[in-house]
Formats: C-alpha cells, sequence, structure tokens
C-alpha cells in the first residue's frame, strides 16, 4: 500500500538512523523524498540508494547538505528542494545531536550547538515548510522526532532534554496556530532505539541490561518501527489528528519502576 504516492517531503538528518528508515519507508509508501544531511555524504548517498531500491513505483530520491541551525542555508535547501520537486507536502524534522556532560561543567558553546540543531532547527525548517504550505494553499504535513526526554529528565543530557521539550510546545503551539488552515503538525518521540547515537549501550551487554530493564517490553525498539509510526502520521489515515506526540516507546514513559507496587503497601 502506497500511502504516500506522489508526497513531496524532506526528511532533516536522513543519512544515518531514525531518518534514514523514514526515508526508506517513506518511498516504499510511494513519496518522493530528499534526504537532507550536514556531514556524511556517502551515509546520504547511502539512504538515497536504500530509498531508490525499496521503491515498488517510479519517484525521486535527492540529497540535500545543509545545516538546519543556519538560517541560509535552511532557506537555501528549501529553494533547492522546490526547485526539483515543484511543492512540498511534507517535512520530517527529525536532525539531531546530544553530547553528555554534567551540567554544571557545560560550555556554552556546546550548549548553543545542541539547542541549535535540535530546536533552532525545526523552528526554521517549520517557517520554511509553512510559507509554502500557506502558498500553495493545500495544507500540509510537519513531523517531529522528538524523544521519551521531552517529558523523562536525563541528567548529563541537560541540553538535549529543554531541546525535547521545546519541541513538544513547538508541535503544540504550530498545530493550534495552523490548524484552521489544513496543516497538521505532530511528533514522534522514541524511547531507546538502536542507532549509531546509541552504539555506547547497545554494544555493551552490560550497558544494554540496564537499558532493557527500564523499558516494559524488555527490549529497545528499531528504526523501522519508529519509521511505521512517522509514515501513518503523514498519511490521510491520520488527518484528524493534530498537535499530538505518539510515544513509540516499548512503554518506557509508564513509570517502569512502578511495575511492583512498593507505595501501595500491599
Amino acid at each position: 500500500m502506497e500511502r504516500l504516492k506522489g508526497k513531496n517531503v524532506l526528511i532533516t538528518g536522513a543519512s544515518s538512523g531514525i531518518g534514514q528508515a523514514v526515508a526508506i519507508r517513506f518511498a516504499k509508501e510511494g513519496a518522493n523524498v530528499a534526504i537532507n544531511y550536514y556531514r556524511g555524504a556517502d551515509g546520504a548517498e547511502e539512504t538515497r540508494q536504500q530509498a531508490e531500491a525499496a521503491r515498488v513505483s517510479e519517484g525521486r530520491q535527492i540529497t540535500l547538505q545543509a545545516d538546519v541551525s543556519d538560517e541560509t542555508q535552511v532557506v537555501a535547501m528549501f529553494d533547492k528542494f522546490i526547485a526539483e520537486f515543484g511543492s512540498i507536502d511534507v517535512l520530517v524534522n527529525n536532525a539531531g545531536i546530544q553530547k553528555p556532560c554534567h551540567s554544571h561543567e557545560m560550555e556554552a558553546a556546546d550548549f548553543d550547538r545542541i539547542l541549535g540543531v535540535n530546536l533552532r532547527g525545526p523552528f526554521l525548517c517549520s517557517r520554511e515548510a509553512l510559507r509554502y504550505f500557506l502558498k500553495q494553499g493545500r495544507g500540509g504535513v510537519i513531523l517531529n522526532n522528538s524523544s521519551v526526554h521531552e517529558i523523562i529528565p536525563k541528567p548529563k543530557y541537560l541540553s538535549y532534554s529543554i531541546s525535547k521539550g521545546g519541541m513538544e510546545n513547538l508541535t503544540r503551539t504550530l498545530a493550534l496556530e495552523y490548524a484552521d488552515r489544513g496543516i497538521r503538525v505532530n511528533a514522534v518521540a522514541p524511547g531507546a532505539i538502536v542507532t549509531p547515537i546509541n552504539m555506547a549501550w547497545i554494544n555493551d551487554d552490560a550497558a544494554r541490561a540496564v537499558v532493557e530493564s527500564h523499558i516494559p517490553m524488555g527490549r529497545p525498539g528499531t528504526s523501522e518501527e519508529i519509521a511505521t509510526v512517522f509514515a501513518f502520521l503523514a498519511s490521510s489515515e491520520a488527518t484528524y489528528i493534530t498537535g499530538q506526540t505518539i510515544f513509540a516507546c516499548g512503554g518506557l514513559t509508564l513509570f517502569p519502576e512502578f511495575r511492583t507496587a512498593w507505595a501501595s503497601g500491599e
């Protein structure tokens, strides 16, 4: 089933991980896909090739380099996208970075860089997408890749957690502001997912066991599982959903430490 056939989609940070999986899934669903990357041109090309191979009908895949935290580069990226595809139907704000550090030792430059990519970037890209949606006059879809850490504190990752908390309100505010013009804005909040950004615990048996012990389903998710949620939200099957964050986390947000009723006295 090609639920996104003929849709023109821009996905940021799509050279690896969840972004790559989303690009491949959207191509399989029939969309024309632009794969944004900042570094890692080889990864972006690999994504493009895999997306092309996944297609079941004709379509296009291109790569676009841009630092999403840079306004000039974002505007230029959208200009190139429109020049290639003629219009835009879906934006997926996926690009994101993190860096562990005790909060009292954090450099302001690192804080600014993470907020720049993770929150300023989605704002800039959303703004440009909204301008085209309004000009085109047929609505559109913005999807944000958030995290369970938009509601779960993450010590040593202060800037990351702040960026995802901000993304929740970005999602809700834009959804409310543009709902009457056919523009839907939603977010997906993954939990512990097997991606390159998480290799520190994925490849360490002891660390992985600790992570899995906090997941009610007992395992990390896959990028492909997250991509299915994005595909649903982008499709016509989700036309009455806006301003929502879908937590795809194996139950990580269900307060797993309360599986044993230690506070009830029973």
